[in-house]
């Protein structure tokens, strides 16, 4: 979808004016205003509107994945809150509540699933729907002490499972209710008296952070205004929308801010978005190849079991390339040292002890980890 997007759509929905000074507006040299896109409902509904007319195309889910612009008063934290930013957008068009729900109840188990995929722990909190609009809103928050949204929840929210999850309307509506009979709000919704009522003082969690994917259910809130309906049963519908968001950008710095150790300057990268799965850091020897040519070899066994690897043939000291790599945050790494004997290397998973294995076996560790 364009970046740069007319003003006459924005008008049509009523939020042009009511957006604010986050959305960036410009004239084009026709003197046309014309905006650089904070979010696309009103495009994704023009481009419903003119290509979809009956119920038996629903439902539909459109999704982009481009980089937006917004104002932003404070940035802070380098990519964690830019002016500019990449960002995954799907919308979702059904004929009724009861299906539009079924499509957001979906992307709401999707997305438990996908923050689990990346190793982190991300609550779903009932949050407030701002520019956006609609009733029905749920953040998706993972805990950091640097984060900038203040959280309010019930502990226990930490024991609910998706795993067992079907993908029909009963059993995500009963998920969606595990979750929600626990307190859990970001600071806009936060209601003390409310939150003391509901959760004992053992189970309190007031604390900060990230978000890190952020769903709306809105109606008709752009349908109607806009005239984007379908033909169902000789009537004229307007459609039931949702959208629903995880800021792409956003998600390595999250990633860092949950995974690094500042106490032993360690980085952990999760399998599914590591640059690499394993390192062979081996000793080089100025006047003795045999550590490098080993590590080749090791290099290409590896490449050969389809586990994503780097090599470090620098000649700089060992300590030296292990802090690096501590750094970069490669999940595994192979020591080619004096401890390397025969068959076995030194192996270990990033942040714990080393042990000595036989390469088949690590190429076992490594392949059930990504499965």
């Amino acid at each position: 979808m364009p970046t740069i997007q007319s003003s006459d759509i924005w008008k049509e929905s009523g939020r042009y004016e009511d957006y604010g000074e986050e959305m960036l507006r410009i004239k084009d040299r026709q003197n046309r205003e014309m905006l650089y896109g904070p979010t696309n409902e009103e495009l994704v509904t023009e481009i419903f509107r003119s290509s979809i007319k009956s119920y038996k195309s629903l439902p539909q889910l459109l999704y982009h994945i481009q980089w937006k612009f917004r104002d932003e008063l404070r940035p802070r934290f380098g990519i964690m809150r830019c002016r500019e930013f990449y960002m995954k957008d799907a919308y979702s068009f059904d004929v009724d509540d009861d299906e539009a729900l079924f499509s957001y109840n979906k992307f709401f188990l999707s997305y438990l699933k996908t923050f689990k995929r990346l190793d982190l722990s991300a609550i779903p909190m009932a949050a407030d729907t701002g520019p956006i609009g609609g009733n029905l809103s749920h953040e998706f928050v993972i805990l950091a002490d640097t984060g900038e949204s203040k959280i309010y929840t019930d502990k226990r929210i930490f024991e609910v499972s998706s795993t067992k999850t079907k993908l029909n309307k009963e059993s995500l509506k009963k998920l969606r209710d595990e979750y929600e009979k626990f307190y859990a709000v970001t600071d806009e919704k936060f209601n003390k008296s409310e939150f003391d009522k509901k959760v004992p003082k053992e189970f309190r969690l007031n604390t900060k952070g990230i978000e890190v994917g952020h769903i709306f259910y809105f109606g008709d809130k752009y349908s109607k205004p806009m005239n984007a309906s379908v033909d169902h049963q000789g009537k004229k519908v307007f459609v039931k929308m949702g959208s629903y968001g995880i800021g792409v950008s956003r998600l390595v710095g999250a990633i860092i801010e949950a995974k690094y150790d500042d106490k032993n300057e360690i980085m952990k990268w999760p399998l599914s978005v590591a640059p690499y799965e394993c390192a062979v850091i081996p000793l080089v020897n100025k006047n003795d190849n045999s550590n490098l040519d080993k590590a080749n070899r090791i290099l290409e066994f590896l490449k050969n079991n389809k586990i994503e690897t780097i090599i470090d043939d620098t000649d700089e000291n060992f300590s030296s390339k292990i802090k690096k790599f501590n750094l970069i945050g490669i999940p595994y790494q192979i020591l080619i040292g004096k401890k390397t004997e025969g068959d076995y290397l030194e192996f270990r998973e990033i942040g714990k002890n080393s042990e000595n294995l036989k390469i088949e076996k690590i190429v076992e560790i490594i392949n059930k980890k990504k499965n």
